[in-house]
């Protein structure tokens, strides 16, 4: 029997460590960093007050969404937008090779109109229902090629049944000027109606990556308000990748501290709360994995604070086993006992953490959700590891009769 309890605790020492080899490293690096260790640009919008009129959540809303569609158009990875205050957007862009681009396409109010000669708006941008680069068949260049929705196919239409009449004599109404943010991008001249809603700019445009962008904004939409850049921080990857490794050293520097200090004081226990912490960075990495999370210093730093209540909560109930020991209780019901009397500890210290993660989570932006996300995700597995699967590979170790005497719990017998 107790053989049969010594293979199974074999199997089970050998399969977290497998867990803990093969897993591991792959879910570390299958995460998304952060601006603070990729690189990137962060840009602070200011949106500006209306005539009379103060900008409202609302539109800061809008403006928002409009700026996460803007970005996703142009191929970010992981953008974090978020308001501030009552006025600002917060923009932080990671891995981008030419931020200043970037910010100027984010930036801009995006306004598209079509004027006739005497100034008459025709159609607005909240009519396009797409837009997208192409190349001109007769001269290649590239142009934008536009689409409208139901609206403004029939606006389009009677606009240009109009001015085709003007063809060919140099009359102004033959011409449809298309205005992007208040600036002429194009002038032209009508030959013939246009009744499936779709139009062309040309002109203007230095390559195909401008006209592209242009299309992207197009088809994000224009701005609610406008905004100007009042702030914008550039890091580079160098200083991240620096940060990074920095980090990578003292988390190795740490676990290694604390592996150490269990297998010294508390010895076979140690050993289980080690196994335990695989299978808690294991859950946690796999969390951050599925929530699909962006690795920061900040939640860095949340990780290790939550790896350090893990490692207290095995402390505290490693204290209570011995203290049932010493009072010569059996190994068996020492550990029983222990964990009954270590629970209510453990989860009322974890239940406030939780809640002050939740505080920070709540009035926090940026960085500061991230260590309250990854702090709380931390203790959740610690609370997991350390209340069940500590338990019950104490019960195993227990159960085969290897390591039944007192001294390889830290007791003198």
């Amino acid at each position: 029997m107790q053989m049969g309890r010594a293979t199974q605790l074999a199997v089970v020492v050998i399969a977290i460590i497998a867990v803990g080899l093969f897993a591991f490293q792959p879910l570390l690096y299958s995460l998304e960093l952060g601006l603070d260790l990729k690189g990137g640009v962060q840009v602070t919008l200011q949106a500006k007050d209306k005539p009379g009129e103060k900008v409202s959540g609302e539109e800061m809303r809008q403006l928002q969404a409009v700026i996460r569609e803007r970005v996703d158009q142009l191929g970010i990875a992981e953008p974090r937008i978020q308001i501030a205050g009552e006025d600002r957007l917060i923009v932080e862009l990671a891995g981008l090779e030419d931020p200043e681009a970037a910010v100027e396409l984010i930036g801009k109010t995006a306004m598209l109109e079509f004027k006739t000669a005497d100034g008459r708006i025709i159609l607005q941008g909240d009519q396009l229902k797409d837009a997208r680069a192409g190349h001109d068949p007769r001269d290649n260049k590239p142009v934008i090629n536009l689409e409208f929705n139901a609206e403004g196919a029939k606006a389009f239409a009677e606009a240009t049944t109009e001015a085709a009449k003007y063809r060919n004599t140099g009359d102004p109404r033959n011409y449809i000027a298309i205005f992007l943010d208040g600036q002429l991008i194009s002038n032209p001249g009508v030959s013939e109606p246009i009744p499936n809603g779709k139009a062309v700019i040309s002109g203007g445009f230095e390559d195909f990556e401008e006209a592209a962008n242009l299309a992207a904004l197009l088809r994000g939409g224009a701005l609610p308000v406008e905004t100007e850049v009042i702030a914008k921080q550039a890091i580079g990857p160098s200083l991240g990748m620096e940060s990074l490794d920095k980090s990578k050293v003292a988390v190795a520097v740490g676990l290694a501290a604390i592996v150490l200090f269990l297998l010294v004081v508390y010895r076979v226990p140690g050993v289980v709360a080690n196994l335990s912490l695989i299978i808690y960075a294991v859950i946690v990495l796999s969390a951050l994995y599925l929530l699909k999370a962006v690795l920061t210093l900040p939640g860095i730093a949340g990780l290790l604070l939550s790896v350090g209540m893990a490692v207290d909560a095995n402390i505290i109930i490693y204290e209570r086993v011995k203290d049932e020991l010493r009072n010569g209780k059996t190994l068996r019901a020492a550990v029983e006992s222990g964990f009954k009397r270590a629970f209510w500890t453990i989860f009322d210290a974890n239940v406030t953490t939780l809640i002050a993660a939740a505080i920070l989570y709540y009035l926090g932006s940026g960085p500061i959700r991230g260590f309250a996300v990854t702090l709380s995700i931390g203790i959740v597995a610690s609370m997991f590891t350390a209340i069940t699967l500590t338990r019950w590979l104490l019960r195993v170790t227990i159960a085969s009769g290897l390591f039944n005497k007192k001294e390889y719990y830290g007791v003198r017998g």
